[in-house]
């Protein structure tokens, strides 16, 4: 019951009076500013638009030009199929993955905190409640449920977007659930599910930001997280953005409610749970890439990514899928799709 999730974050939205240009959960930056010895050097300070000085998240720093038209996210989607129905819970194959995690006793999942509607804390006082729950979370949970029989067998690792492959590759976690774009470069270091759900990158600004779409963003601050497809979309210097990249999405809001940056871009999923917790901002443009997301696990582990996409396969055909779908994101942005097919190899 995930005795490792850290601390610093909160399960309910992150919202702003309009006209006040901090937000109470900036938590990490205000401890930053009261006590440099706990954070390291300070980052320079940007004013405001009172004129009061405003440190930037720790980590935030600005992202050189790279390849055109960014990473490839096509091609590389194909996972291996199930090898037969799923075992009984409880009496997984012998010599298995799924086995190594029975006999321990719970899944280890590597997942976000700060990605509302998808991976954030509970708020909830119960003590035998999930203490993270989500898009993403629930998912964790029919796998745990697969394994053990019971849902809440999991220990939860939080991981940044870009300790999300050194944790699979370094053995700290079983499996990561966080929204994890398919891409050639990363199916070289991971193993991947099959598509478990599908989006595009798109923008989120303030409701009187003049920006329509990329082609107004030219020489604008833009902020995505480091580690993840969407900053490398931004850094194609055909755009002629400038990227900002930091530590998580909750940076990212900090510093367009500060006016730091002037957008925030990754997956249309990922911004409805930001917007969903600033209401004076909105998302913009068409879409700029078309992403399928998959559940990462360590390469070489075959009969734990089988045994996945055979849950997978059963939460597309039993509604389970489309009850997570509606739980969490619902009608936001269109009617609920039917599940992403699967493509084996």
């Amino acid at each position: 019951m995930g005795d490792a999730v850290a601390s610093g974050s909160v399960g309910m939205p992150v919202r702003r009076v309009r006209g006040v240009r901090w937000v109470l959960t900036a938590l990490a930056v205000a401890l930053c500013a009261a006590s440099l010895t706990a954070c390291g050097t300070a980052p320079a300070p940007v004013r405001a638009a009172d004129g009061g000085a405003v440190p930037l998240p720790q980590g935030v720093r600005t992202v050189p030009p790279g390849p055109a038209g960014g990473v490839s996210v096509s091609g590389c989607d194909a996972s291996l199929a199930p090898s037969g129905p799923l075992p009984q819970p409880g009496a997984m194959p012998a010599g298995s993955a799924m086995e190594r995690i029975e006999r321990r006793g719970y899944l280890i999942a590597g997942v976000d905190q700060d990605s509302y509607l998808f991976g954030y804390r509970n708020s909830s006082s119960d003590p035998h409640a999930s203490p993270l729950v989500g898009f993403d979370i629930d998912f964790v949970r029919e796998i745990a449920q697969a394994i053990f029989g019971a849902p809440d067998r999991v220990r939860y690792r939080i991981v940044t977007q870009a300790g999300r492959i050194p944790a699979l590759q370094d053995g700290s976690v079983d499996l990561v659930v966080d929204m994890m774009t398919v891409d050639c470069e990363r199916a070289k270091q991971i193993a991947f599910s099959s598509d478990y759900v599908d989006a595009g990158q798109r923008f989120l600004v303030d409701e009187s930001s003049t920006v329509r779409g990329i082609g107004d963003l030219a020489g604008r601050k833009v902020c995505s997280a480091t580690g993840t497809t969407s900053i490398q979309k931004l850094a194609d210097p055909s755009y002629h953005i400038v990227p900002v990249a930091a530590v998580n999405w909750a940076d990212c809001l900090v510093m367009l409610q500060q006016r730091q940056v002037d957008a925030i871009s990754t997956t249309d999923l990922l911004l409805l749970g930001l917007q969903a917790q600033d209401p004076y901002t909105r998302i913009v443009g068409p879409q700029i890439t078309f992403e399928r997301h998959g559940i990462g696990m360590p390469m070489g582990e075959d009969d734990l990514v089988r045994f996945v996409n055979a849950v997978l396969e059963r939460l597309r055909t039993d509604g389970t899928w489309a009850a997570i779908y509606t739980r969490w994101i619902g009608t936001r942005l269109g009617p609920v799709p039917p599940p992403p097919p699967a493509v084996y190899q």
